[in-house]
């Protein structure tokens, strides 16, 4: 089984878009003995269907990565990608200066400790400019969230990413049509392993907040795991499904902050 594992944040406020510090231990550790190999998504991409292999991902760019994350990441020489809100770095992910129910206010990480990250073997990608749904943007203003992040991180780093996490999971033919001229792959919220064959701009990903449980990680590809994502999925598509007919309906959608 091939696929790639994302976080958000490293704290243990319990919210949607959390894993607790311990957790997010035993998931590290587990992936150090594990016969589950830590790999950078593109190796992912190009290996076969037979092999067990992750890649590691974490959206928003908090500052508990620096803190929680890459030190036990890096350690291990685990590649590991972190997607960047550019203009939002140093800042907090009230995203248009919003907060969300049940989204704790937490600081992101600014240039020079992304910089410093980067120099350390962390892979910066793109989370837009100022993460905001891409499918309800018009066109000009699309490709600025694109084009922009992209030219703001490799003017601020030095390298100009090559991957893309769209907020909120939302992702249309126009928006991948759209970041496939700005980048070479992007990856999404749908939750799943990777199949035989992938749109390389509509990547799944298995959210490990749904893993956070003592030894759901371990099952890795056991029917019972297998069965877990299975159950996830169906009822996130689900709530898709409702909160798209409540926002026909004029009742605003609500979604946690991915």
């Amino acid at each position: 089984m091939r696929a790639i594992l994302t976080y958000h944040s490293i704290d243990g406020s319990g919210s949607p878009i959390s894993v607790d510090p311990e957790t997010f231990a035993g998931h590290v550790a587990w992936l150090a003995s594990a016969p589950v190999r830590v790999v950078g998504l593109d190796a992912l991409l190009a290996a076969g269907d037979g092999e067990d292999l992750v890649a590691l991902s974490f959206d928003d760019g908090f500052e508990n990565f620096r803190t929680h994350a890459a030190p036990a990441l890096l350690e291990r020489g685990f590649p590991v990608t972190l997607f960047v809100v550019s203009d939002h770095t140093g800042r907090t992910n009230q995203w248009g200066g919003r907060s969300q129910p049940g989204i704790p206010a937490l600081r992101l990480l600014d240039w020079d400790a992304l910089g410093g990250l980067a120099e350390h073997g962390v892979t910066l990608g793109s989370h837009t400019r100022t993460h905001p749904w891409l499918a309800r943007l018009t066109p000009e203003d699309l490709e600025e969230e694109l084009a922009g992040s992209a030219e703001r991180i490799a003017r601020e780093t030095g390298v100009r990413p090559r991957s893309l996490a769209y907020p909120f999971g939302e992702v249309d033919h126009a928006v991948s049509a759209a970041a496939a001229t700005q980048y070479q792959l992007a990856v999404t919220t749908v939750h799943r392993a990777l199949g035989t064959a992938e749109d390389r701009m509509r990547l799944p990903r298995l959210d490990m907040y749904y893993f956070r449980h003592p030894r759901a990680l371990e099952r890795w590809n056991t029917p019972g795991f297998r069965g877990r994502i299975g159950h996830r999925r169906q009822a996130r598509r689900a709530g898709a499904v409702l909160e798209d007919v409540g926002g026909r309906r004029g009742v605003p959608p609500v979604r946690c902050s991915r």
